[in-house]
């Protein structure tokens, strides 16, 4: 053993350790950073961006709803989401809190009649508007191939969309470069 080894206490040795375990985790969350935006590039490739498909439609609550003419004032947040979905468990919650303090339109993808849907939403105690896209004419206007789906939508111009599951702060920072 050389005298740097032998002068090496186990203290000086924690740092090493620490240091190489913070190195590790960054590099495992750029990875997931790379992996997930690729993930929402290839979900999002055929749906539309500049002007936005209009959504035009009467809520559960019986409100007309027309998304384009609401993004004229401020943006409006559009939620494709699905009773069945597993993944809209996670955001459902942060876009029903975003629904107190911002436009929030969202559309129910084969989720069942209006009654189920009303259910659902009285279940989870959910207070955001919805419009039920029994046929999927709203999902196919917009190429949705997977929920959740959100979309910013500004002036009629689509701003920002992302799939899959996403952070409450990361939903409000959109909404706020919007």
């Amino acid at each position: 053993m050389s005298k740097n080894e032998l002068s090496q206490s186990p203290k000086d040795t924690k740092p090493f350790w620490a240091k190489r375990w913070l190195k590790e985790l960054v590099s495992l969350l750029g990875i997931m950073a790379l992996l997930s935006v690729g993930v929402n590039l290839y979900y999002t490739q055929d749906m539309p961006n500049g002007v936005a498909p209009n959504i035009i439609g009467t809520t559960l609550d019986g409100l007309p709803v027309n998304v384009n003419e609401l993004s004229k004032d401020k943006p409006v947040i559009v939620y494709f989401w699905a009773t069945w979905c597993g993944a809209c468990k996670w955001v459902s919650p942060s876009i029903d809190r975003l629904a107190s303090e911002h436009q929030v339109v969202s559309i129910a993808l084969s989720s069942g009649n209006d009654s189920r849907i009303t259910q659902f939403m009285a279940a989870k105690q959910y207070q955001f508007p919805v419009l039920n896209d029994q046929s999927g004419h709203y999902s196919q206007d917009w190429q949705v191939r997977v929920t959740p789906t959100v979309v910013i939508v500004k002036d009629g111009q689509i701003s920002s969309i992302s799939t899959g599951v996403t952070s409450p702060f990361g939903l409000w920072l959109r909404t706020l470069f919007h």
